[in-house]
């Protein structure tokens, strides 16, 4: 196959683009990627981030992707395709975005799917943009500097954090919508404190988790018990409301308080992937010094953020990625990191290891990593903890939201028996 044959879908995001072009972004996690799309602005890139939800997105990824095809691919496609053709933009005016991490999952080759399915459409000209740090493709419009890749860390570690304090005290507010809505504000404040000074450090940051935590804390909450729900899956389906039909808002509904492991973590499971590389099969020894300062960074980033809550003690904190790492020890190969690999395991050890043994692991169709790493694991993790509640609860575009909650609803009913 020749070269030109082997790129003929790619568009480069050319650096005249980078004034005339709209990018759009598909919305993962809404407090998250509002903060880094307000950061992407600031580099001067025009910035999207698309909220749409609805059937009609996963019936229009189908006309465009083959339905045996992982279910976040078809969403994320068809997100795409939907404001393309309904949401008023100019083809030769706009870019697409994805997300990738450079290893074998679909997150790094799903790309080509999406190009394949823009000129089915008859918008081939439009760019996509590969997000990543390892470099896959070359976009001379679109550069990750060092300024922009420290500022969007700032916005994960403050998206993990509000996702926390939203998931601790939306249960229990007085006033319901209240604890999203302090969320919102400070998501709106930190956009705008992030894009309004290039002074925006990481004592700013510091300073800001302590007034986050105490305007949480100033929230009228009710004293009552709940049932403790860890969420666990592959990325995309474990925090996109669109991907799990607001799996979150349903539990909270039904009585629960949610707990989800933070996006830093995804991160650190990432960089430790590269150090493990080395430290397994002797790959990337030039790279592995480099890879080990990062995991130690963004490790260091955690202790921060958990040090600062247990000073406060009014909320409970992440657990140190380190201890995460211990507990899988002996349960599954650290060398099974395809998708979400290894550390989804042991985030349901993780969960259970802090006392939430009802566990909701959300399984995507074609996601073939996630079900031998969650489904498949929970087997043995069961025969570690016999108190540990695990439902497996599928999504896929033939798959009936009915199902789907009168599952979770018998799984919350098996875990109020054993509370009570």
């Amino acid at each position: 196959m020749s070269k030109s044959q082997r790129t003929w879908d790619y568009v480069p995001f050319t650096e005249e683009m980078k004034s005339t072009h709209t990018i759009l972004v598909p919305n993962m996690l809404p407090m998250h990627f509002k903060i880094i799309g307000k950061v992407m602005e600031r580099e001067g890139y025009k910035v999207k981030l698309l909220e749409t939800q609805g059937p009609h997105i996963a019936e229009t990824g189908l006309k465009y992707v083959h339905n045996d095809t992982c279910y976040p691919a078809i969403l994320v496609i068809g997100q795409f395709l939907d404001a393309l053709q309904n949401g008023g933009y100019d083809p030769d005016k706009v870019a697409l975005v994805l997300f990738q991490t450079g290893g074998g999952c679909r997150a790094s080759n799903y790309i080509h799917l999406l190009r394949k399915a823009l000129k089915k459409a008859g918008m081939g000209q439009v760019p996509v943009i590969s997000l990543s740090m390892t470099g896959l493709e070359n976009h001379p419009g679109f550069q990750l500097t060092l300024p922009l890749v420290r500022k969007m860390l700032y916005g994960v570690l403050y998206g993990d954090l509000l996702m926390n304090l939203v998931n601790q005290t939306k249960p229990y507010e007085v006033e319901k919508g209240s604890a999203q809505a302090l969320a919102d504000r400070w998501t709106d404040r930190l956009a705008e404190e992030m894009t309004a000074s290039s002074k925006h450090n990481y004592k700013t940051v510091k300073a800001n988790y302590h007034r986050i935590l105490d305007d949480f804390a100033a929230l009228p909450m009710e004293k009552s018990e709940k049932v403790m729900v860890g969420i666990v899956g592959e990325i995309f389906v474990k925090y996109s409301p669109l991907g799990n039909n607001n799996l979150e808002q349903f539990l909270v509904d039904e009585g629960a308080e949610v707990v989800i492991p933070g996006l830093l973590d995804f991160c650190l499971y990432c960089a430790y992937n590269f150090v493990l590389d080395y430290k397994l099969y002797g790959m990337g020894k030039k790279w592995h010094f480099i890879y080990q300062i990062a995991f130690n960074y963004l490790l260091k980033k955690e202790q921060d953020i958990i040090d600062i809550m247990k000073a406060d003690g009014r909320f409970t904190p992440p657990t140190i990625f380190t201890h995460t790492i211990s507990l899988v020890q002996g349960t599954i190969s650290m060398g099974v990191k395809m998708g979400e690999g290894w550390l989804l395991t042991a985030e349901m050890l993780e969960l259970a290891d802090k006392g939430v043994n009802n566990i909701v692991c959300t399984q995507p169709f074609g996601c073939l990593p996630n079900h031998i790493c969650g489904k498949g694991m929970m087997k043995p993790i069961k025969a570690r903890d016999s108190n540990i509640n695990i439902v497996a609860i599928d999504y896929d575009a033939g798959a009936t939201k009915v199902n789907q909650e009168n599952r979770l609803k018998l799984m919350l009913a098996n875990a109020r028996r054993s509370q009570s």
